[in-house]
């Protein structure tokens, strides 16, 4: 069995764009009739060249060699052009190519690609949420205008507590920008107490609160946040630092009881062998399709093992890079929690032929053979992306105390 041709869609994700207001998907498809699907998540540049990127690996490096060979194709694609180092673009790409080759060897052999990784461990999965707007509006970043509003935030907590979500995400302290870290302010760090203080008023102890600040913050700044919020007892501190210093997050870690979680904007195992050498994180979120694939995030998990890190899958991204994850989550025993896009409903429904189950705050895993899910095409083909935007958009100038308050 050898793998024949390759077919890529940049999917346009309507409003209010959960998860991104695209996502770019590969097929894989052998000589004997098999297909199977992969995505990229987070590559640095528009959408359509990002299919182009993959098609070129894949007619380069793929085409003619057997899906089963997957180690191989990895190294080969990984060090391809004197690379062998750890970054967005050929990480996405790479990650699309695997866990479509990952996708064909289960449907290969007829069986979930978990049970090829070591078999189940946990039936279901617990999940979380951001907390999203109940009427958003069409801005793709709509999922950011309540995380700071004191007195939206809890309603909004309340609602997906109700739904049966046990654990909830916000970063109270955006916006995302260019010229970040930075020292937040008084008045930024007053709010992002009063936000937390509220939430965990409506919780209580039914839900975790789940702090994502997405590298917004200098070391000094991330451990003054920490500190007003350490009574509130949140399960994790994501990302107060930005990832390319992990000495710095390690100085965060060691300073708060707050345990710290990153790896949204980590590639392969070698960002995340340094960053557990150095102590810095003890959740791990790999990215499935941008850390490079499932077997790489497989051997992430056996490593955090070995240190007694957990496992906490992100996902802002399409449902393959959400099938994969489940697939991992599924066969690690170190597994914590599944990021989700609310319940899994509305478009992220629609453009696969089966959804994603969603029961009472868990994910139940699938059965079927390969990552468990399949693209429907006919929608994919309806809904091109034809805009030249990267996800997601950063702050152009630097953001200061000054422009808070307008």
């Amino acid at each position: 069995m050898k793998i024949k041709e390759v077919k890529t869609w940049a999917v346009a994700n309507p409003p209010p764009h959960f998860g991104g207001p695209y996502w770019v998907f590969v097929k894989l498809t052998t000589d004997n009739g098999i297909s199977g699907y992969g995505e990229a998540y987070g590559v640095p540049f528009s959408a359509d060249r990002v299919c182009s990127l993959i098609e070129d690996v894949v007619e380069r490096h793929v085409i003619g060699q057997s899906p089963f060979q997957i180690e191989t194709l990895w190294r080969i694609i990984y060090s391809s052009g004197f690379g062998q180092h750890p970054e967005f673009t050929m990480g996405g790409v790479l990650s699309a190519i695997e866990i479509a080759c990952w996708d064909i060897v289960g449907k290969a052999l007829d069986q979930p690609v978990y049970n090829l990784l070591g078999g189940m461990v946990n039936d279901k999965l617990r999940s979380y949420t951001y907390l999203y707007p109940g009427d958003p509006s069409p801005d793709e970043m709509a999922v950011t205008n309540i995380h700071g509003d004191p007195e939206m935030a809890p309603k909004r907590a309340e609602h997906y507590i109700n739904l049966g979500f046990t654990a909830v995400g916000y970063d109270p302290v955006m916006p995302m920008g260019s010229f970040d870290p930075r020292q937040l302010s008084l008045e930024s760090l007053d709010n992002a107490e009063l936000v937390t203080k509220n939430l965990r008023e409506v919780a209580g102890s039914k839900c975790d609160l789940l702090v994502k600040t997405h590298g917004e913050m200098t070391t000094s700044s991330a451990i003054r946040l920490a500190k007003r919020l350490e009574k509130f007892d949140p399960l994790w501190l994501e990302e107060p630092t930005p990832p390319e210093n992990k000495n710095e997050m390690a100085r965060v870690a060691h300073s708060t009881s707050i345990p710290v979680a990153t790896g949204e904007r980590l590639v392969t195992k070698y960002d995340f062998a340094e960053l557990l050498s150095k102590q810095a994180a003890s959740i791990l979120q790999p990215a499935l399709a941008r850390v490079g694939g499932i077997l790489e995030a497989k051997k992430i998990a056996g490593m955090a093992e070995a240190h007694y890190a957990q496992m906490a899958p992100h996902l802002y991204a399409g449902p393959i890079e959400a099938a994969a994850n489940i697939q991992l989550a599924t066969c690690s025993p170190n597994f914590l929690i599944q990021e989700s896009i609310g319940t899994f409903d509305g478009f992220y429904a629609d453009i696969l032929k089966k959804p994603i189950q969603w029961q009472n705050g868990y994910i139940v895993p699938p059965t079927d053979p390969g990552i468990g899910y399949e693209i429907d095409e006919e929608v994919a083909d309806a809904n091109p992306y034809t805009e030249q935007k990267v996800f997601p958009p950063m702050e152009l100038s630097p953001y200061v105390a000054e422009l808070e308050d307008r």
